[in-house]
């Protein structure tokens, strides 16, 4: 496996010959054919533990439903900042004689899906720039909008960039700051940037983290309690991984905060205020794991709140509720008890399968949902059968499925989505086809239900959905959601996805 070694000592670093190489490199696109959307990536940062190397590890694994293309981790001792980061799952990656390289009570972790920037190794992170700063490693869960305009001035200004990511954006401008000390510059350099960025930073003795004023993509710090020393501070995009490493939720952080975690304890600043947020509310819809807390909700009950309230909008005659699974289960189960049909899984998930979409043919991938997904007869047979799944991207994923409930003898099959249809593709962080290629977009939902060949096919509406992920924000005001996927209504200056560095 491939991998790249930076600031470890006795292995050579090879980051300016995979630049140099880069163009010749084809990048493998894991997942474009998937009727899914895909989020770009998962972070971690650690502070004040002994082995805060695996800590980060096992953070990344919680977090590795947030992007199976590459992983990193960068860690710190107060005079030496290593990293190691390569293509594939987390478990692959870092075996045991490659954590034994990590030394250090500070660690930073990265599982990334690739959505600005080819998926070469050159682009997984964390990115680590030396600068008149210092050493800075930053791991970066979004999507700037403003990267086009930024890039190139700042090349005309002779500034050398190591990758073609739109994350080393934030770190450039910090080692190119003006501003008196390494706070501030971060600080001026977020006001700088515009787009989603929830990100975690570490120099050689501190760690920071931050989201964009929006407050698009989650991350919350945690803490686990040392009786013999200092706290260990944490941060993740989602609380799953602090269930791993036994860490207690503290709170978000907040839209347009930055904090500091160094020796001394947290210290925080408010570098942006006076903008509304609009956190993605897709995550509570699917990117999210549901035993994670996500804006201040639990996830599992938004999903079981979204089933319920699509049983009460548009229920339909039925012997039985049939998740699409993983992503229909929760929905699913609120639908059932809502509607007092019962329960059942019947569809059968292979969870052994592997990555089957890393192949290029078409024929394979078409084969994928039989591999993935199988029907059992004896509960669909004769059945008037409601699927429930998160969404329908493409439609070509939820077609197939039909078909086999069908072909497993389905009497009728109803197929009902636990959120809006999706109309438009998003600039923060998502991986999205484009507005032709999305079904939503070109077809009437009953051209929809005539494609995948259900007997009916009905959506959650997006009042109904505000209204299952509604929550509030620390000072007491109702939270704001961008549903910018389902209205075509963007929070921030419309940009062409064309003017974004597509994925190669």
């Amino acid at each position: 496996m491939q991998k790249l070694f930076q600031g470890v000592e006795g292995v050579v670093d090879r980051s300016e010959e995979l630049k140099q190489n880069a163009s010749g490199v084809a990048a493998v696109r894991r997942a474009r054919s998937t009727d899914k959307l895909k989020e770009e990536c998962g972070v971690v940062a650690i502070h004040g533990h002994p082995d805060a190397a695996r800590m980060a590890y096992l953070g990344l694994y919680a977090l590795q439903h947030r992007g199976q293309e590459s992983a990193g981790i960068a860690t710190a001792d107060g005079q030496k900042l290593a990293n190691i980061k390569g293509m594939g799952l987390v478990s692959e990656i870092f075996t045991d004689d490659v954590m034994d390289k990590l030394p250090g009570p500070m660690a930073i972790g990265h599982t990334r899906y690739s959505t600005t920037g080819d998926s070469a190794l050159l682009n997984a992170q964390p990115i680590r720039v030396e600068s008149t700063k210092g050493l800075i490693a930053i791991a970066h869960n979004g999507n700037l909008v403003n990267l086009g305009n930024l890039r190139a001035a700042m090349e005309r200004d002779g500034v050398y960039f190591q990758t073609t990511s739109d994350s080393e954006m934030i770190v450039q401008l910090i080692a190119h700051s003006n501003a008196g000390t390494l706070v501030d510059a971060i600080a001026d350099s977020l006001k700088t940037v515009e787009g989603a960025f929830s990100i975690v930073m570490m120099t050689r003795d501190r760690i920071f983290a931050a989201r964009d004023p929006r407050g698009f993509r989650p991350l919350s710090m945690g803490r686990i309690k040392n009786p013999d020393g200092p706290d260990t501070i944490v941060f993740a995009s989602e609380t799953c991984a602090f269930d791993l490493l036994r860490a207690e939720y503290e709170r978000d952080v907040l839209p347009g905060e930055l904090v500091m975690v160094t020796e001394d304890g947290v210290t925080s600043r408010q570098y942006a205020s006076g903008v509304a947020q609009s956190s993605c509310i897709f995550e509570h819809v699917y990117f999210a794991r549901p035993d994670s807390r996500i804006y201040g909700r639990w996830v599992q009950e938004s999903r079981d709140a979204m089933g319920r309230r699509l049983a009460r909008e548009s229920g339909v005659p039925a012997d039985v509720i049939v998740p699409v699974p993983d992503s229909g289960v929760t929905a699913a189960i609120g639908y059932a008890e809502e509607s007092g049909v019962p329960f059942r899984f019947g569809l059968i998930r292979n969870h052994y399968v592997g990555r089957t979409f890393i192949q290029p043919e078409q024929r394979v991938r078409d084969f994928g949902v039989k591999l993935k997904l199988n029907p059992v007869r004896n509960l669909l047979e004769g059945k008037r059968v409601v699927l429930i799944d998160d969404s329908i991207i493409r439609g070509t994923t939820s077609r197939k499925i039909v078909r086999m409930v069908r072909g497993a003898g389905a009497k009728e099959v109803h197929l009902r989505i636990s959120c809006p249809p999706t109309v438009s593709p998003c600039f923060y962080g998502v991986d999205t086809p484009s507005k032709r290629d999305l079904i939503a977009a070109n077809h009437s939902i009953e051209g929809i239900r005539q494609y995948i060949e259900a007997d009916s096919l009905a959506y959650l509406s997006l009042g109904g959905l505000l209204k299952c992920c509604a929550t509030k924000n620390p000072s007491g005001e109702d939270a704001g959601y961008c549903t910018a996927c389902y209205t075509g209504v963007y929070p921030t200056d419309w940009v062409d996805v064309r003017e974004i560095l597509a994925a190669q």
